[in-house]
């Protein structure tokens, strides 16, 4: 398999100027990032970004409507919810939700299996480092483990939890990482035994198209081989911390002033 295009020394000062300017929580909304700032305590935190990763996709103004309809119901602590919660509780708290493709039945999965998840392990951050291998320089080993363990209700495929180890990028489960690994400005963090150098950059089809025209990857479709050419070719410029970038891209695609077209135009041409 080709590696992708070197990226030229030129890329990382308009990377480092995007993230200076949007790198602010002014930039977050619309994200259904902006809920995970209501829950200080962690165990909270990582329930609640769970559920906003798992929905987050389709428009975004119907992805808020839904993450909020969901966590409005479970109070000010999802944590203290599930674990005192039945799945008849479930059942009857969450009849008639739908969002596109997630139904009721497929939520309260979801829930039975963070709960057991929950009284099994203590929490997602310990489920997640319980499967980590320590000879896994990214977090896949980890979160295929997680992922796991929260579809054991389902028994099958499910539009919630994918399966980490089926070719997709799993878009929703590493922006749910970068979430929890990350700590700056936006990204609130709490995962802190997690280094961000290993995170896998969340990739949809809009960061797909501007990082093929950055040249980035070589890969035709936004798989997880494409996701993995891409974090390598931001950990050249980032090491440490390859997704840094991810939050001010992105912003870069729910803007409607043109400016994709004019961060890449300052990048100048690159070479193919």
């Amino acid at each position: 398999m080709p590696s992708p295009a070197p990226n030229p020394p030129s890329l990382k000062p308009h990377l480092d100027r995007l993230y200076r300017f949007y790198n602010h929580r002014r930039w977050v909304h619309p994200d259904p990032l902006e809920f995970l700032y209501h829950y200080p305590e962690l165990k909270d935190r990582e329930i609640a970004g769970l559920i906003a990763a798992s929905l987050a996709y389709g428009r975004v103004d119907q992805i808020l409507k839904s993450v909020s309809a969901v966590l409005g119901k479970m109070g000010p602590s999802p944590h203290a919810f599930l674990t005192r919660s039945s799945a008849r509780v479930f059942e009857r708290v969450f009849r008639g939700f739908r969002y596109r493709f997630t139904t009721e039945a497929e939520l309260i999965l979801l829930f039975t299996g963070v709960k057991q998840v929950l009284e099994t392990y203590g929490g997602l951050y310990a489920c997640f480092l319980e499967g980590v291998n320590p000879g896994d320089p990214t977090t896949l080993s980890g979160l295929s483990f997680l992922a796991r363990a929260l579809r054991k209700p389902f028994g099958g495929p499910n539009s919630l939890v994918p399966d980490v180890s089926g070719g997709s990028a799993c878009k929703r489960l590493n922006l749910f990482m970068r979430w929890m690994v990350r700590k700056d400005a936006v990204d609130p963090g709490g995962w802190d035994r997690v280094s961000p150098a290993r995170l896998i950059i969340p990739l949809d089809t809009h960061m797909y198209r501007l990082c093929t025209r950055l040249s980035m990857t070589c890969r035709k479709t936004p798989d997880m081989g494409a996701a993995k050419e891409i974090t390598r070719a931001f950990g050249d410029i980032s090491p440490k911390d390859p997704v840094q970038y991810d939050f001010a891209l992105t912003r870069l695609g729910i803007r409607k002033d043109g400016e994709m077209e004019g961060f890449l135009d300052r990048c100048g041409p690159l070479e193919p």
